[in-house]
């Protein structure tokens, strides 16, 4: 009989697909069970069992084999002896550490324990099957990475923006004209479409982490540079330089925070993760429209090096810590986590065919680049109708900052509701009559009118879209900030000649220096994009805009409801 349990032993045993018992798994995660041949020699021969007589309750070795329980809690056999004598006519014996010689070298990496399924073997011993475990889990440490992409598009779009709120004074310290001031802002955004190839590259290849640390190395060392031909001379031409070292790193934190949400937590809260950190860009030109013409001395020249110092001290400070960050989480965050990502080439593919692709990316491209241009000119629209550069600030911020409060809330209840495309239908038009109000608002020479406008239009601009991971976002925001460095140089092309400084306001509706043939442009290409997006889930193609994350969630759940997985 012995030799014969030997025999079956050293023979490979072909192991059946096992149905799901619907119970946790060894780390509580999903269980899949899959068809294996196991080699008969990489199972050593179990040690003498030891048959336990009814009543002998008092061993521990007995108690863990009643519970299921092996010493180490992972690798356990319970078998049968055929005598009957204990619970429901089966024999207890004592449990048994099941030993593998082979199992760092068959291990793919899946957590995996052994169970074992009695047979009728005259030995007592039956087939064993390998159990593989997958473990859906977040994990804390990923807000280290998520406050980190928050710090970084704060600091991004601080730089951005550093000069805009107070263009006048700062032409007055470089030497230069009001137009070469707006070319700090448009020479940064064209520095980002420049640099956005590389960064679908990096992100595809070396995941988000690759990207923060290349964004926080363009910022430290542009930020450095900006104040040392500030400090020297001054220098503009060292100023641009370092403002376009920076705009290399706006591309890398924005297009991140898809990737990283999308890797590091559940279905449930993508869209919240994605948002905070995206918005957290728009926040930093609010801190900058707000707190640099207070930093700048209202108009003291002299201030602007301080200025320029302690944007750059702040950047170093944010920036630091982005080395520190973990790569991935040890396991996957949900079972769309795990959808496999395509090849740059045929998502391009994928991307350009899909009449759905262009119905959100010339919207969503026009109406950034509207945002980045009336956010660097804003000073300039309102100054020739007698405002100053603080009133001019807090109409940018309050543009940033109702948008960001508005998004704050409206998020997590898009993320719960799915409602991406209710949203857009809701706020695309808003943000047409916004910018059709706004081209006879500065005349007024009413703050609130100015106000209220701008107000409504950053709550809207501001949950307006819901992007994809990487390619999908480079490629918008790329298209956005492209179209917004264009429409600040035809802006300020189409700007009436003079002082534009409000010293020569006349009081007429078209003081010298006015900006209003520049509102008209804006306003019309928001009516003219406003339609597409209104277009979305019409004739028949409301399964083209489904979410693919979402729907690989709902599949999972849909396994888990049917017996085949076990939900975390």
């Amino acid at each position: 009989m012995a030799a014969q349990g030997h025999d079956a032993l050293s023979k490979e045993t072909k192991v059946s697909p096992t149905k799901s018992t619907g119970k946790q798994g060894l780390f509580g995660r999903e269980k899949e069970i899959s068809e294996e041949t196991v080699p008969g020699w990489t199972i050593m021969r179990p040690l003498k069992m030891k048959r336990m007589t009814k009543g002998n309750g008092s061993s521990t070795v007995q108690e863990n084999a009643r519970s299921g329980k092996g010493s180490k809690g992972d690798l356990k056999a319970m078998e049968s002896n055929g005598s009957g004598d204990g619970p429901d006519g089966i024999g207890e014996v004592e449990a048994l550490q099941a030993v593998r010689s082979d199992e760092e070298l068959l291990d793919d990496g899946q957590p995996r324990r052994y169970t074992h399924t009695p047979t009728a073997s005259t030995d007592g011993f039956g087939t064993r099957t390998w159990v593989s475990v997958k473990e859906y889990k977040v994990y804390k440490r990923r807000w280290f990475g998520l406050i980190q992409l928050v710090l970084l598009n704060i600091v991004v779009s601080w730089d951005w923006l550093t000069f805009s709120a107070n263009s006048t004074t700062s032409a007055r310290f470089y030497g230069v004209s009001v137009s070469a001031i707006n070319w700090l802002s448009t020479g940064f955004l064209f520095a980002f479409v420049a640099v956005s190839p590389l960064v679908i590259l990096v992100l595809h290849k070396g995941g988000p982490k690759l990207s923060i640390m290349v964004a926080a190395g363009f910022i430290l060392v542009g930020n450095w540079i900006r104040y040392a031909g500030t400090k020297a001379g001054p220098k503009y031409g060292a100023v641009m330089f370092g403002q376009i070292l920076i705009g290399f790193a706006q591309p890398f934190v924005l297009a991140a925070p898809t990737r990283y949400s999308d890797l590091w937590f559940t279905n449930r809260g993508r869209v919240g993760a994605t948002a905070l950190m995206s918005l957290a860009n728009p926040l930093g030109g609010a801190l900058a429209q707000l707190i640099n013409p207070e930093w700048a001395g209202d108009g003291d020249v002299d201030q602007i090096p301080n200025m320029v110092l302690y944007v750059s001290i702040i950047a170093t400070v944010a920036a630091l810590p982005s080395f520190f960050i973990p790569k991935e989480p040890p396991s996957p965050a949900a079972a769309s986590s795990e959808v496999p990502k395509q090849p740059i080439i045929p998502s391009l593919k994928v991307l350009f065919s899909s009449p759905e692709f262009y119905m959100i990316m010339i919207p969503f491209t026009v109406y950034v680049g509207l945002f980045n241009s009336i956010s660097t000119l804003i000073n300039g629209m309102l100054a020739p109708y007698g405002f100053d550069e603080t009133q001019a600030g807090i109409g940018g911020a309050l543009l940033i900052v109702v948008g960001l409060v508005t998004a704050a809330v409206a998020s997590p209840i898009i993320d719960r509701t799915k409602a991406q495309l209710l949203t857009i239908k809701i706020c695309v038009p808003l943000i047409a009559l916004c910018y059709l109000a706004f081209t006879f608002a500065p005349a007024t020479r009413t703050l609130a009118a100015i106000y209220v406008i701008l107000s409504v239009l950053g709550a809207a601009s501001f949950n307006h879209a819901s992007l994809s991971p990487e390619v999908t976002s480079t490629i918008c925001w790329v298209g956005g900030q492209l179209l917004g460095g264009l429409f600040i140089v035809i802006s300020d092309a189409l700007r009436d000649g003079g002082i534009n400084d409000g010293t020569a306001d006349d009081g007429t509706k078209r003081p010298p220096g006015n900006y209003y043939r520049a509102l008209i442009f804006q306003a019309v290409l928001a009516m003219v994009a406003f339609p597409l997006p209104m277009a979305l889930g019409l004739f028949g193609r409301d399964k083209e805009i489904q979410l693919r994350r979402v729907e690989a969630d709902k599949e999972a759940a849909r396994r888990h409801a049917a017996g085949l997985t076990v939900q975390p």
